[in-house]
Parts: C-alpha cells; structure tokens; sequence
C-alpha cells in the first residue's frame, strides 16, 4: 500500500472557508491534522519522536536536526533566513470530492473564527493562541529566556510562557542530561549574571554554574514562566506554550557545542544591540531567585475527576500542565474495550501517545515510525462545539490503552484559573 504523503495533497488557496467549513462538518467538529517537523540548526535529534531515522536530516546538514514536532500551530517557526514558506505551521487534511486536500490551520481559524475555536477565544484573541510540541534533543539546550509580553512587544511580537511534561511513551531512554536549570542558586547577584553575559564571546561564560539543576521524571513536568532562564534537559518534552518563538540564549557553551553570539542577541531591538543592559532587563528576577521554586513550578499530574468514579465508565484524566494561564493540558487514558464520551468546556488540540480506535468520525492510531512527509492519523483539533457536546472514544483492544494528550488554549473554563 502506498504511504499517504502530505506533499501529494493540494493545498487550497482560494475559497478556504468553504473548505474549512466542509471540513469541520465532515469531521463531525473534529479536524485532522498533517505532522509538522520543526529543525534547530543548534540541536541534536534524541530519535524518539517516531521520525524514521534516515529523515531527521531531511532538510539537509545545514537545517540541523529535526527534534520538534509542532502540534495545533498557527504560529510560523523563527529559523533564521533558510527557514521554509509554512514552517511550524500546522495544515487540515481532508477530502474534497476525489482530491485530499489541504489547509492551514491558520486560514482556518482566521476564517471559521468562533464556528472553531468558540466565542470565548475569538472575542478575546481572534487567533489560536497557543500551540504545543515535542521537543526531543539528545544532550541539554543551552541557557536561554523568553521574553515577557512588554519585551517581546518590542520586536513585534508576543512573550512566551511554557511548560513541559515528559511522556513516559516517547521516553524510552533519557538522552545524555535528564536534568533541567532552572533560574539561579541561592546567592546568586545581578552582577554575577552580568560578568556571565560580559564573558559570552569570550568562551565558555559558566552561567550554568550560577544556576540549579532538577532530576527529570517520566510522568510529571514543569511550568516556565517568561522570564525565568531555563536549560532543558534530554528527556523527550511535550511543551504546550503561548504563540511565540521568541528567544534569547544566554549560555555560551553547551557541552562540546559553541553557541552563536547572534542567538543571545536575538529578539533583541535594533537600539538595544550589543546593550547587556538589555538582556538583564529581560530576567524576571524575583521568579528566577525564587527559593521555593520546585514547589512554585513542578507539576505532578492531577485528576481532573477522581478516578474511584471515572475507571468504572472506562477512562481517567489527569491535568498535566495547569499552572499558567496562558494554556493548560491533559493527559486522557481510555481503557482496553471501553467505548466512553468525554466533554470538555473549551476548543483543544490533541495528539494520541499509545494505542488505536475510533473517536468520532476519525480513525485514530499511535504509528510506530512515520516518514519525513507521511500523513498520519495521530494529530487532531476538536471545535468547541465538539468538546462541550462530548467526544466519543472506542478502544477496540483486549491489551493497550489509548492515551491522548490534549492542548488547550488561555482560560480554560474546566480549570478554574
């Protein structure tokens, strides 16, 4: 049989919101979604985003690796000046007549408005807010910050919150650092930072010797607010965030790999270049200093409803990321042989970790290896509408749970925030 590939369907350009509209109601309010890799040209792939390994360099040496996938995005990736037309931008996929077709979720939400997202988003955003990954590298990322929403305005774009939670399906191993820094040690000084950031062309500027690193576990995650300079570790991530790829590195040396000087400067004003100044304003202090950090910011999962009540009808839900108001996720787990309906009050994004079924309309599976450009039937986006009438999951296996993370956007009404 010949793999489906993503590069065969037509992209539709003109009369998108018929499209759109015709998709959203074939898919019953749920839309299929293409995988959408994303390149570091700084980063080492760790292999455990399901990517076949003769295609995470498919876009050459020069791109870097492929260790992201992008999930729900309408939000363009900032790869410096090879970076591809719709790169880090998600796409419907859907049949029109005799053609598979092809959107972007981006012309989708500009034209379907509250019909996708619901009045509550669109009236406050008019836009999809956020988006969420996997970030899967093999060794530690250099020290870096996302701007807060008042620094990024000045470069034309939007802060960046964040969190993470590792999935134990896609972490097998834990690459070569399974530890984060997080902010700064105790005693650290202002001054301390500045002599760091002076000494960044310098060589190695041992900013990660001013700072704390946490153990990574399989199963629980953290939030990241902007602001707070963090250096992710190996384990594979699943980050949702806000819309924004704004970024500074503040680390010049990771491991055996020199960070450029123009990724510390990057996001930076015109009239701020080269201004130290500049990047220590950058810093949240307070968050970075904060001595009960790890119980401010870890994230072990909650039950979103006792599972005493929920297993009997066949499923649990726990929250995973639910510290930050910019966007919140769930982990959901239908049990072998269970048929259940699931509601939530708000438009979400999902991607399923294990198993294989029905949900809705869509035949939903966990592929175990997927080409550069494959489709697949693991990614989805579910309409208000949808959610908040229930969304009906049958898993037809004796043995393997389906497990599905779910990305939702700012304000979710079921989290109370």
């Amino acid at each position: 049989m010949k793999v489906q590939s993503a590069a065969e369907c037509k992209i539709v350009e003109t009369n998108v919101r018929a499209a759109a509209s015709a998709a959203l109601e074939a898919g019953g309010g749920i839309v299929r979604l293409a995988p959408n890799w994303v390149p570091r040209s700084f980063c080492v792939p760790g292999r455990r985003i399901k990517l076949h390994p003769d295609d995470y360099y498919a876009l050459g040496g020069e791109r870097g690796g492929i260790d992201e996938r992008w999930f729900s995005s309408t939000t363009p990736a900032d790869n410096g000046p090879l970076t591809g037309k719709h790169e880090g931008l998600s796409f419907i996929v859907f049949e029109h007549g005799a053609d598979r077709c092809r959107i972007l979720l981006r012309d989708a939400v500009a034209e379907l408005g509250a019909a996708l997202l619901g009045e509550r988003i669109w009236n406050a955003h008019r836009c999809w807010p956020m988006y969420s990954k996997f970030f899967d590298n093999k060794g530690a990322l250099p020290l870096h910050i996302h701007h807060q929403d008042v620094h990024a305005a000045q470069t034309g774009q939007k802060g960046k919150p964040e969190a993470y939670y590792f999935p134990p399906q896609a972490n097998n191993y834990g690459g070569d650092f399974p530890f984060t820094f997080f902010g700064f040690a105790p005693g650290t000084t202002k001054d301390d930072v500045r002599r760091c950031l002076v000494d960044f062309p310098r060589g190695d500027n041992h900013i990660t010797s001013i700072s704390q690193a946490y153990r990574l576990d399989p199963g629980t995650g953290w939030d990241v607010p902007p602001g707070v300079l963090h250096a992710p570790g190996s384990l594979c991530t699943y980050e949702p965030q806000k819309a924004s790829d704004v970024f500074s590195m503040y680390q010049s040396v990771t491991g055996d790999q020199v960070v450029p000087d123009t990724l510390l400067w990057k996001d930076t004003p015109k009239a701020r270049e080269r201004d130290v100044d500049w990047l220590m304003e950058i810093i949240d202090w307070d968050l970075n200093v904060d001595p009960d950090f790890r119980r401010n910011r870890f994230m072990a999962p909650r039950p979103v409803r006792p599972f005493a009540g929920t297993e009997p009808e066949g499923w649990r839900e726990t929250w995973i990321c639910y510290r930050s108001p910019a966007f919140s996720a769930k982990e959901l787990t239908v049990l072998p042989g269970a048929t259940v309906t699931v509601r939530d009050a708000a438009a979400y994004g999902l991607i399923v970790m294990q198993g294989h079924g029905r949900m809705g309309a869509w035949d939903i599976e966990t592929p175990s290896l997927i080409r550069f450009g494959q489709l697949t039937g693991d990614e989805y986006f579910v309409s208000e509408a949808a959610a908040r009438a229930g969304v009906t999951i049958v898993n037809p296996s004796a043995t393997d749970p389906i497990v599905m993370l779910k990305h939702f956007g700012p304000g979710n009404p079921d989290l109370g925030l």
